[in-house]
């Protein structure tokens, strides 16, 4: 049974920086996408970023040039590295993979929560 331990949130001042963590047990299977997605109080979960095993990125347009999405290679791991943090940021981070795919994912972590307030 896939597992995920998920890591790094908590509280940040606005501009501020975090290190999301996600690290996957429970098979043998290099995972293709990884991914962090967020959802905020009242709104729908959204895709931040994702990773393929290949070396593929993809970035929301709202996150690009703050967040940077890295993988371990040859390992179920996942960071997302994150700058420059607003108040809109706040949000539960969820950790996701697939073994095939990069936008659709099967399994989901149980998320962490990010806060950005002064």
């Amino acid at each position: 049974q896939v597992q995920f331990v998920e890591s790094g949130g908590g509280l940040v001042q606005p501009g501020g920086s975090l290190k999301l963590s996600c690290a996957l047990s429970g098979t043998d299977e290099l995972m293709y996408g990884m991914a962090w997605s967020r959802q905020a109080p009242g709104n729908e979960r959204e895709l931040v970023a994702s990773a393929t095993k290949d070396g593929r990125t993809y970035y929301a347009d709202f996150v690009k040039g703050r967040f940077n999405i890295s993988r371990d290679a040859g390992k179920n791991t996942v960071y997302l590295q994150m700058n420059d943090l607003s108040p809109e940021d706040t949000a539960v981070y969820y950790c996701s993979v697939d073994a095939y795919r990069q936008f659709h994912f099967k399994h989901w972590g149980q998320g962490t929560q990010v806060t950005v307030s002064s």
